[in-house]
């Protein structure tokens, strides 16, 4: 008799089981899944993340044409800065893949506020990478000819050259950095944004003082 009822109890809770496992998979064909609920990113995040990429990419490309005969420091600084930025890059585009967002934006910096850009205004050059639009405005980006004057620039006159660029590319990268953080009230975007304003604010103190040590000035 125990055993009848022990038999009965389980093959009930198996049918229950086997049940419950049925309807989870017939769930979205019955019910469709609702896909309108909050975005992993809102619109700014994402446009901060895809503008701040292409801003770091420029960054890397700069290093790559530095004339490994320039200045040891300014050859050290490169690196780091190269390190860093790579980093960076893995960071916002892990957000993007986790939003289901391309790399590159449609609208490059329609995120940020128009006056906010305009004291900064430079073409944008990104070498082996789709271009935004040449209306676009990114802060602190060298044209493809100062990259291409970069690239064969030598020994003192490289180490100039391209501590001049890329302390403009960082004071850009403060702007956008400095925007993200004004307009997203929370989050981890932010916090980031927030940290990249830190970490350049030092490298640029540093990339200005090693200018002025060559005998440099910042650009225009």
């Amino acid at each position: 008799m125990w055993n009848t009822r022990w038999f009965k109890v389980a093959a009930l809770t198996s049918l229950a089981v086997a049940l419950l496992v049925i309807g989870a998979a017939l769930r979205p064909l019955v019910l469709p899944e609702d896909h309108t609920g909050t975005p992993v990113l809102t619109s700014v995040e994402v446009g901060f993340a895809q503008d701040m990429t292409v801003h770091h990419q420029q960054a890397l490309i700069m290093v790559q044409r530095l004339d490994r005969g320039a200045d040891p420091t300014v050859l050290r600084l490169a690196q780091q800065l190269a390190d860093a930025q790579r980093i960076e890059i893995g960071t916002l585009l892990g957000w993007l893949r986790l939003a289901n967002e391309t790399p590159l934006s449609p609208h490059p910096m329609a995120w940020m506020h128009a006056e906010q850009v305009a004291p900064h205004q430079h073409s944008v050059a990104v070498a082996d990478n789709p271009q935004p639009p040449p209306n676009s405005l990114m802060p602190g980006m060298a044209t493809m000819a100062e990259l291409d004057a970069l690239a064969t620039a030598r020994g003192r006159d490289a180490a100039i050259l391209f501590l001049q660029l890329m302390f403009r590319h960082h004071q850009g990268g403060l702007t956008m950095s400095s925007a993200a953080d004004q307009l997203l009230p929370s989050g981890p975007v932010k916090e980031s944004a927030r940290s990249m304003f830190q970490s350049q604010s030092q490298e640029a103190g540093v990339i200005g003082v090693l200018l002025t040590q060559l005998g440099g000035r910042p650009l225009p």
